[in-house]
Formats: structure tokens, C-alpha cells, sequence
């Protein structure tokens, strides 16, 4: 069938009502592309329909070197899917009832993602979307759909997706920028790095609900000598910034200087950013992971018996659970959970850390001895991690300089700007010795692998075998419970919690069997997607799944109430 046929057919639907849609499922050939409409909506009200565009390259006409690796094509894919929303802002309008008139595609934040809503190759552009059919009531509005579907969906594509009508230089600067940034990461462990910050930098949010870089009244980062270091990227060049070094880094300074900024940056270098965001070149160890506490969080079967033991009424801490569990308690769960998936980086800022978790002073030891406190604070623990795991962590601590003992680098912010003052930091240490015993003992301790139970993760509601619904960027509404990921701070879009939700159904059908550890299923969830796309984890084809990490699908997974595992 082609664009006349579909025209027609829309026609003859007007005034029907609304299930009548269902004739146009279907494939449409138009005289640019291909449009197949592959589900449609059940009422005006409901989520709104998913259609596919497939656009040969003979009609796009991108240049191979846009999309020639990894790097590039994430880029360019997402390069599209901002031009495609933007299109389809200027050209939809409302048209009825509900989400009538509706054509829209994934909304997307600063980050350049994998997203299932594009895909480039050799031969097509695939581009999945949604529309609103439009109704008045539940009635069909047969008219404008069919210039909803058979006008304004060619001008979206004329607009967006034709290399010919886009900015051909703002293309170049985006997989360019991407790429260069991919390099860097792969180049931090060859400098002994986890994290840089390129010079020049803009790390300041207009707010904390809007990402966008601040426009007025900025101090462009700005490293100091002795910490700085460069990279010569393939397409920018000569990149010179600040590197924070394997081990313990400490950041200090008063508040408001740009401490918990500068750490917030760093946490979401994990991720590349487009350009003019000004934190295009601030890159992390892809392995980094915040880390905070969380009262009131759900542990199920964790030993962080190397932070708390000798509990009250003898409870064991080897093989811990707690539906309520404290903010200390909390934090030594988050932080075993991060080991057991294979943290390399610990970030952590002590305004969401639990006082009593990061530091017990001289004169508390005194008043309460050791025997009488269950919790080993993260100063006694935070050497072993490195020099036993090779673990780093950087830490935010403008209240204790006890921390200056265990640093291997101290960066003091003031106004923005970083300051070298290790060695200040040290001769403070040396000149004002410390008093409190180390409590840490001689070994960190054992990160024991758990085995997470299929039977413990149950998606049905009712009737349904599989109800999930994401609630923003913190809240998956899994079966008959909600898991909460407020706390954890590094997902940055609804797509990634979709794909989440879907990768724990996918991994209890496929790879939890009784042995394999959590660790294990992790690894093989994420060898699927990367070799066969986000795609494998949904039988029909999604428009709004984005690339997750192992770590925020093992947060999801810990914070299922209903989990139950074994130890390995």
C-alpha cells in the first residue's frame, strides 16, 4: 500500500469510531520512505500510537564518516532524534480529544545516549515515534489525521532528517565532540585517572531542575599546574584539564564554592554530552558510582559486615536484610552493592552521607568504645578499598579534615576555581596529629556475591502478566510494587528505567537459574544489548528505551522489595 491508499482509507474512517483505527496497522510506501504504523492506540486518552519511519540513505544522504564507528553513529543518531522533536514541535498541534494531534519522539536531556527511537546504518535511517490519532470525543477525526499522517510527517522528515536540510558543521561538532570524549575515557586508566575536567569548562546548572549550562555570571573551570594534565584527541586536539588520580581524593572548601557542583559533574561524566552543554569535556571512569545514604531503603541478603557487625541481639551482618534500613546502614548496602558489580569509582559527598558512617572522632571513641559501636566509619575502610580492590573514591568533605590522613590528593574550591593544597593538607596533618584509633583493622573485608531467585520477581498485576509503568526518572512501578530510585543519581532519563524495568524481566527469563551469580547475570544482560541492541529485551519494537549501565539495573534489582537471593 501506499501514501494515496493510506489518504484515502483515513477518509473513508472519518466520523467511525475510535477502535476503527485498527484498519490502518500496516506498512505505507511513500515516495521517500517507508511509514509503518505498528500499533495503535486503544482510545484518545491512551498512550499514544507508535509508527516507524525507514528512510534509505539514498534519499538521507548522511556521509558514512558520520556514523563510521560506535562513537559517531550514538552521535549522529542522536543528533536526529533532537532535530526530529524539534520538527515536530513546530509542525503538530492539538487536533481534538486528549493526545489528538500529537506527533512526538523521546525527549531527551543533555547526554548523547543510545536510544532505540534512531538507528543509522549503511542502507536506512529507522526512526520510531508517536502519534495522537485524532478523535473529537471517540469519535475519529478521519480528515485530520490524513494530513496529520500524509503532510505533516513528510514535512517532519524534510525538516530533520535529510542531510541536505540540516546544519552539515553542527553535525561535524557533535560525533566529533562524542568521539573525542569516548577516547579520552578509554585513555583515563593509561594516566592512572578516574576522572578529568577539560579547562574551560562550565560546570554550573542554570537550577536544580534545569540541566542547562548557566548562561550569566559563569567562572569557566580552570585547573591548577600541578594537577593538570592533556590529551590529543583525534579531531579537537591538544585538550589540557585538571585529572583527578587513582586513590583518594578529597575536595574541600566552603560552602558554596562549587564542591557538590564540581562532584555532580564528575558523577555525570559517565555519560557525553552535546555540544555547549560546557561539560563536554568533563569524563569519568564509565564505572563510577554515587554513593549516599538512603534511609528507609530495602537490603535483602548484603554482608556489610565490613563496615557493621556485633548488631544488638547478636543480628548477623554477613548475610543482612532490613525493609526500613537507617542512613549508616543504607550507605555500607550501597556501597557493598556497587563492589559486587565491579565499581572501580566511589563518589561521595558527605551532604547525603550519614554522619556517623563517615567519621567517629577521638572524643566519641572515648566516650563510646568500640565494642559498644556496631558501624566502622568509611575513614577506617576507604585506604583498604584501594590498595586491596583498587578502588578510588572522591570524596566531598568540607567538615572533617581527619580525611586529610587518608588522602592522596586534596583540591580546595574556592569560587569555583580548584586549588592544589595537598601538601598544606599534609603539613596540617603532620603539625596537628590525630588522636583516634583506627578502627578499620587490618583487612577491608569479603564482598560475597549473592544469587538473585527468579520466583522472588513477579511483574503480573492481576490479570496482566507484565504491568510496568515509570513514574519520571526515580519511580518504576514493577508489578504491585513501586521501586524507588530517588537515590540513585545517575539516571538521566525515563527511556533508561524502560529499559530497566524490561532488562529484569528479560534477565529472570533468561538467566536466573539458581547459580548464576548477580554479577554474572549482569554480564550477561549487558553482552545482549551491546551485541544485539536494546531491542532484545522487548518482543515488539520500543521507540523510548536508552542505554542503562550494569549498575543502575543492579539498583532497581536491590530495591525490589520482593527480592529474595542466596549467597553465592
Amino acid at each position: 500500500m501506499n501514501n494515496q491508499d493510506l489518504f484515502n482509507h483515513l477518509l473513508q474512517l472519518d466520523g467511525r469510531g475510535y477502535k476503527a483505527y485498527k484498519d490502518i496497522k500496516g506498512s505505507y510506501q511513500f515516495p521517500d520512505f517507508t511509514l509503518i504504523i505498528e500499533h495503535i492506540q486503544g482510545d484518545p486518552f491512551a498512550s499514544p500510537s507508535k509508527l516507524i519511519i525507514k528512510i534509505p540513505q539514498s534519499v538521507a544522504k548522511f556521509p558514512p564518516n558520520l556514523y563510521q564507528n560506535h562513537s559517531r553513529k550514538v552521535a549522529l543518531e542522536d543528533y536526529l532524534i533532537r532535530q526530529f522533536y524539534q520538527a515536530c514541535y513546530q509542525i503538530s498541534s492539538p487536533r481534538g480529544t486528549g493526545k489528538s494531534g500529537l506527533i512526538s519522539i523521546v525527549k531527551v536531556g543533555q547526554e548523547i545516549l543510545q536510544r532505540t527511537a534512531a538507528t543509522v546504518n549503511n542502507e536506512t535511517i529507522e526512526i520510531r515515534f508517536f502519534v495522537g490519532l485524532p478523535a473529537r470525543g471517540r469519535t475519529i477525526l478521519g480528515r485530520q489525521a490524513a494530513q496529520m499522517l500524509c503532510e505533516d510527517i513528510p514535512n517532519i522528515i524534510e525538516q530533520s532528517l535529510k542531510y541536505s536540510a540540516l546544519d552539515s558543521k553542527a553535525i561535524q561538532q557533535q560525533v566529533e565532540t562524542a568521539e573525542d570524549a569516548d577516547w579520552i575515557r578509554q585513555e583515563l586508566p593509561q594516566k592512572c585517572l578516574v576522572s578529568f575536567i577539560a579547562n574551560g569548562s562550565i560546570l554550573p546548572r542554570k537550577s536544580g531542575v534545569d540541566a542547562h549550562p548557566l548562561e550569566t555570571n559563569y567562572i569557566p573551570f580552570q585547573s591548577p599546574k600541578s594537577l593538570e594534565v592533556s590529551f590529543n584527541c583525534p579531531n579537537q586536539g591538544l585538550i589540557k584539564g585538571l585529572g583527578i588520580t587513582q586513590g583518594i581524593t578529597v575536595i574541600v572548601g566552603g560552602g558554596y564554592h562549587g564542591k557538590s557542583t564540581l562532584l555532580r559533574a564528575i558523577e555525570l561524566g559517565i555519560y557525553n554530552h552535546i555540544p555547549g552543554d560546557g561539560r563536554e569535556f568533563v569524563i569519568s571512569d564509565p564505572s563510577a558510582v554515587k554513593i549516599r545514604a538512603e534511609d528507609g531503603r530495602s537490603i535483602v541478603g548484603v554482608d556489610i559486615s565490613p563496615f557493621i557487625n556485633q548488631l544488638p541481639q547478636q543480628r548477623s551482618t554477613d548475610n543482612f536484610s532490613s525493609t526500613n534500613a537507617s542512613g549508616s546502614t543504607s550507605q555500607a548496602a550501597n556501597i557493598i552493592e556497587a563492589l559486587e558489580v565491579g565499581t572501580q569509582v566511589l563518589l561521595v559527598d558527605e551532604d547525603t552521607a550519614a554522619t556517623n558512617f563517615m567519621i567517629r572522632d577521638h572524643r566519641m571513641q572515648q566516650l563510646i568504645a568500640k565494642d559498644k559501636e556496631p558501624i566502622t566509619p568509611f575513614i577506617d575502610k576507604i585506604q583498604q578499598l584501594y590498595t586491596e580492590y583498587g578502588v578510588s573514591t572522591i570524596l566531598v568533605m568540607g567538615g572533617s579534615g581527619d580525611y586529610f590522613d587518608v588522602a592522596n590528593t586534596v583540591i580546595a574550591m574556592d569560587n569555583f576555581q580548584p586549588h592544589d593544597v595537598t601538601e598544606k593538607a599534609k603539613l596540617i596533618a603532620q603539625q596537628t596529629p590525630n588522636e583516634r584509633i583506627r578502627e578499620g583493622g587490618k583487612k577491608f573485608g569479603t564482598i560475597t556475591p549473592r544469587i538473585p531467585l527468579a520466583d522472588s520477581i513477579d511483574p503480573s498485576r492481576g490479570k496482566r502478566e507484565v504491568k510496568v509503568k515509570v513514574r519520571d526518572v526515580d519511580e518504576v512501578v514493577f508489578g504491585t510494587e513501586d521501586i524507588d530510585l530517588t537515590a540513585v543519581e545517575q539516571i538521566v532519563e525515563t527511556g533508561q528505567l524502560r529499559a530497566i524495568a524490561a532488562a529484569i524481566i528479560y534477565a529472570k527469563n533468561k538467566y536466573m537459574n539458581r547459580q548464576n551469580t548477580l554479577s554474572e547475570i549482569l554480564d550477561n544482560v549487558i553482552i545482549d544489548v551491546n551485541s544485539k541492541s536494546l531491542d532484545i529485551l522487548s518482543e515488539f519494537p520500543q521507540g523510548d528505551f536508552v542505554l542503562f549501565r550494569r549498575f543502575e539495573l543492579a539498583a532497581a534489582l536491590n530495591r525490589l522489595r520482593s527480592l529474595k537471593v542466596n549467597k553465592a
